[in-house]
């Protein structure tokens, strides 16, 4: 990713801190010169750097790019197509796969990748390690608050692969709602796309219940997929890799 910085240089040998050195060329306060490199608007000898706690030599070139802005930047939200096989249940686990290897090259989202980007990330969207689809990554609390609302719920659409033969009600007992652990569940209008394949769109369950959901109608799931979070579809972003989720864009 541009911008990794290398380990920091012990300190007695002339080096300082990238934020002091460009705070004292630009006569300018230590916190503002941080949010300039942390913003992606500082180069180490034609590097950018967006460490403030980068140490430069005194030999080194430190500028600050023309048109550069302080302004704080917006927080961010990334949307990750997560392969089956792998735990998301935390930022952490995924942040191995969010790299610029892996950011989709078609994103429409007008953004420019930041380091800042993939810290204090909430996962908003966990999805169960066996299945794969949309998972939504996002430092803002008010899309985190949106998307975790208990009371007004997204819908989630989700394809199952499924065995097996349904009992004879079929799908009615999912659109009156199931029993599960003595908890009645909100309706689910499930329709067959095929034979072996379940969509259903869920407001209200779980993802993670599908499997109990199909069991108990006669079906074992076999493979589980997340389309689409309320407006916000999976579509063509590829399996493993992720993107911004554009200022236009609402769930």
């Amino acid at each position: 990713m541009a911008g990794t910085d290398a380990a920091a240089p012990a300190a007695d040998d002339g080096s300082e801190r990238l934020a002091k050195r460009l705070a004292r060329e630009l006569g300018c306060s230590r916190s503002l010169a941080e949010q300039y490199i942390e913003g992606g608007h500082v180069q180490v000898d034609g590097r950018t750097v967006e460490s403030p706690a980068q140490r430069v030599q005194p030999g080194q070139r430190v500028a600050l790019a023309a048109g550069a802005s302080a302004q704080p930047e917006p927080p961010v939200t990334l949307l990750w197509h997560k392969p089956a096989g792998v735990a998301a249940a935390s930022a952490d686990d995924a942040l191995p796969f969010l790299s610029a290897e892996r950011h989709w090259a078609d994103d429409p989202a007008p953004r420019r990748m930041l380091q800042r980007h993939f810290r204090q990330l909430i996962a908003a969207t966990p999805l169960p390690a066996g299945a794969s689809g949309l998972v939504v990554f996002t430092q803002d609390p008010r899309i985190a608050r949106r998307l975790q609302d208990a009371a007004a719920p997204l819908e989630h659409e989700c394809v199952a692969e499924v065995q097996g033969t349904p009992g004879t009600a079929g799908l009615v007992p999912l659109a009156e709602g199931l029993v599960l652990d003595g908890r009645r569940l909100a309706p689910v209008k499930a329709s067959w796309q095929s034979e072996q394949r379940l969509r259903l769109p869920l407001k209200g369950v779980d993802v993670a219940l599908v499997p109990a959901l199909c069991a108990a109608l006669g079906l074992a799931v076999t493979g589980l997929r997340r389309l689409r979070i309320g407006r916000v579809p999976l579509a063509r972003l590829p399996e493993g890799q992720w993107r911004y989720l554009p200022p236009w864009d609402k769930f």
